[in-house]
């Protein structure tokens, strides 16, 4: 069994900023990270912020956010308005936004973020701009399965119990009716990703969500 490195201890608290380009990445990235972070009785505070949200989706993102950090010892959900599918060309303005973030939200102990290497253009600048924003934090980079054909080779797990991943699914299938016309959305698609990280990292439950660190201090 690989040995862990506990993140936080129980009764302590944990601050996270999780950032997601859309109103469902967060979810699909790191959602059974969060809800196991919430039931292991860690005092979690999260910052969770979607950067575009419109119409119905933004609804979708908000009860989401809610359902998913139910338990949390704190919790923030904001949901910005910036045109999907064009994050490059508003990259000064997003800058600006996350910027004014980290003024005002507390300093973070863990940031998830897209990961590098994913096809999605608003997905890569939110990357970049969130090692640009935020520099003296531990940053995790997600992984989002799409049709694309863009799954890397992550160096870091989350091992999921069979509940938390229960939990997971249904919430996404729950939550996310604009998404459920998409061929790859759907049970299978998160389950088989969740086995195959599992099995990479030997869980004890057999699932898992991967992410890539580029830059940890371990003492």
């Amino acid at each position: 069994m690989m040995r862990c490195l506990n993140l936080a201890e129980r009764g302590k608290p944990l601050y996270v900023l999780c950032l997601g380009a859309h109103s469902d990445d967060i979810e699909i990235g790191l959602g059974g990270t969060i809800l196991t972070m919430i039931a292991s009785g860690i005092d979690v505070h999260v910052d969770w912020c979607v950067l575009s949200g419109a119409g119905p989706r933004a609804a979708e993102a908000r009860s989401s956010a809610a359902d998913f950090l139910a338990g949390a010892k704190s919790r923030n959900i904001e949901i910005a308005d910036f045109e999907d599918s064009f994050f490059p060309s508003q990259s000064r303005l997003i800058k600006e936004w996350l910027t004014d973030l980290r003024r005002r939200a507390s300093q973070p102990d863990i940031i998830f973020t897209h990961n590098s290497y994913d096809r999605h253009q608003d997905h890569r600048e939110i990357n970049q701009l969130t090692w640009n924003v935020f520099r003296d934090e531990l940053i995790l980079e997600y992984e989002i399965p799409k049709w694309d054909g863009d799954l890397g080779r992550p160096n870091g797990y989350i091992g999921l119990s069979k509940e938390i991943m229960d939990r997971k699914v249904a919430l996404l299938m729950k939550h996310f009716g604009t998404q459920r016309s998409k061929d790859w959305f759907d049970p299978e698609t998160f389950r088989g990703l969740a086995r195959l990280r599992g099995m990479e990292c030997r869980a004890e439950d057999h699932y898992a969500e991967a992410f890539t660190l580029r830059k940890i201090r371990l003492f």
